[in-house]
């Protein structure tokens, strides 16, 4: 079993050792997000959505905003969950001190993409579903109660904020058991509710901590950059930059944010997976069969996944 210390410092060891599998992956990935929401940000600075003079224009203009956004939230949600998924591959082989390539990583879990996407788009309509009815219950109580129902409103949001973290910690794992076992969708979802069972708040801890340290050394270094972006744009600009401008900055700025994202995402993803080897080994001896697989390593299993059939790549 692996202590905090051992996880936060086996995922950065992973990360450095397989850079290109882990960066390169997450760069590839938040680069393709960008993109689209650069294309999305177009529609934000055309000159209809600009024009606040001519609301009916804007108004129109909104619709396809508001797709946009709509389908940027799902290849965000996809794009997060393939790289958590992805990245277990690298990571897991690194613990039997092998070494994966940026097409190893994509060629051993290709198969895994597709379950991947579903289980991204399965979670993206459950939390839409979910925030909508938890929406229409607090529009109902308000009309019901009247002020009397901003007490309720206000423990309803509360508590929703303390569901949503508990299932997100309670399905963490799901990607990794995904590509790793490898499972279906929701038979991963359960198999991360049974490893999480009696260790939520150890869980729960470990990767509210990495988020917290991603946050904050990512802030650190990425906000000044972008300000100084910001400043030398409306410098150039004379203060008032147009459409052209705006955008130029916008992808700047977008840029600079998905470098430090695809970073901060990359080491999540790999202390996320060494939290799902750590639990499997606490609950079911799993570094017994890590022992056993080290041996077919040193014997020349080149594609080989700890977990699964001797590399086959399923």
């Amino acid at each position: 079993p692996l202590g905090l210390g051992e996880l936060l410092d086996g995922a950065f060891q992973a990360c450095r050792r397989n850079a290109a599998a882990t960066f390169g992956s997450a760069l590839l990935i938040q680069a393709v997000i960008s993109v689209l929401t650069l294309f999305l940000a177009r529609s934000l600075f055309s000159p209809d959505f600009l024009d606040t003079d001519d609301f009916a224009a804007a108004e129109q203009a909104a619709g396809p905003a508001l797709t946009s956004a709509s389908l940027l939230t799902v290849v965000s949600v996809v794009g997060v969950l393939l790289l958590q998924g992805m990245l277990v591959v690298p990571v897991a082989r690194s613990i039997l001190n092998l070494k994966t390539g940026f097409g190893q990583t994509w060629r051993l879990s290709r198969k895994r993409l597709l379950p991947l996407a579903g289980l991204g788009v399965a979670l993206t309509v459950a939390i839409v579903v979910g925030f909508f009815a938890f929406a229409f219950a607090l529009v109902v109580v308000v009309d019901t109660l009247g002020t009397l129902g901003i007490p309720v409103v206000i423990f309803g949001v509360l508590a929703l904020i303390a569901v949503f973290v508990w299932l997100a910690v309670k399905l963490a794992l799901a990607p990794a058991a995904l590509v790793l076992e490898p499972a279906g969708i929701f038979a991963s979802l359960r198999r991360s509710w049974q490893l999480t069972r009696r260790n939520f708040w150890r869980s729960f801890g470990i990767l509210a901590l990495t988020a917290l340290l991603v946050t904050i050394v990512s802030s650190v270094i990425s906000t000044p950059v972008i300000l100084i972006l910001s400043f030398v744009g409306a410098f150039g600009s004379g203060g008032d930059p147009g459409p052209a401008a705006a955008m130029t900055l916008v992808a700047l700025n977008l840029a600079v944010t998905a470098f430090f994202s695809a970073i901060g995402y990359a080491f999540q993803a790999a202390v996320t997976s060494l939290l799902y080897v750590d639990l499997r080994i606490r609950r079911e001896g799993f570094d017994i069969t890590l022992m056993k697989e080290q041996e077919l390593a040193a014997a020349g299993g080149a594609d080989l996944v700890p977990g699964r059939d001797r590399g086959n790549g399923l």
